[in-house]
């Protein structure tokens, strides 16, 4: 892998990405009503330390999405399962084409395909594509240093610890929120990338 050679033209663009259990597909809001019943599986919108749209809010938060993409600095997508129905969403985001990084997140899934090779898969193709394709650098993956849950599936993921941003933010409750960041480096990903395709082997779990 060129580490200095640029993206290609045009790289940082909507694409669908699929695989044997899930298919990442570009956000519109055609996708509404499908993503406020996977949030509506699990109510996971209270969860505190989340930031997980509320069914009365989710249009609002898919425009959001997309306003971002407009801008650059965002690719949503929609994320479904192997049998065809929509179980959540997840995004490139903060993407940076000039030093060649980009961060996966706002990733958040219905509560029946948590803990399923589904996450694993995902982040197989968002990884793949992201070096593979776009020839990033590095890939970041930051999240709420309450959620345990999804420190565990970052870490198992292959990711490490860059550091923790502390009262990096304030929550939706205003509390002010310590943001762990971790990364894979373009060095990194032949590895990760036969670990991931291990456990997917093997159906395990990311999350």
């Amino acid at each position: 892998m060129d580490l200095n050679a640029p993206p290609p033209a045009g790289a940082f663009r909507a694409v669908t990405l699929t695989g044997e259990h899930v298919r990442l597909e570009p956000l519109s809001i055609a996708h509404t009503e499908g993503l406020i019943a996977a949030a509506q599986d699990g109510s996971l919108w209270r969860l505190w330390y989340t930031a997980i749209p509320a069914p009365d809010s989710m249009a609002t938060e898919i425009h959001r999405r997309l306003a971002l993409q407009e801008a650059g600095s965002m690719l949503p997508f929609a994320v479904f399962d192997a049998s065809g129905k929509i179980v959540g969403m997840t995004t490139y985001m903060n993407i940076d084409a000039v030093h060649r990084r980009v961060e996966i997140g706002s990733t958040w899934y219905a509560r029946r395909v948590q803990k399923t090779p589904l996450n694993t898969e995902a982040k197989r193709l968002l990884l793949g594509h992201a070096f593979e394709t776009l020839h990033c650098i590095a890939v970041e993956f930051r999240t709420h240093f309450f959620n345990h849950q999804s420190r565990r599936a970052i870490e198992r993921l292959g990711a490490k610890l860059d550091g923790v941003l502390r009262h990096h933010q304030r929550d939706k409750d205003g509390n002010l929120r310590d943001t762990c960041v971790y990364s894979i480096t373009a060095p990194e990903w032949p590895t990760v990338r036969t670990h991931l395709l291990f456990q997917l082997a093997r159906h395990e779990p990311a999350s």
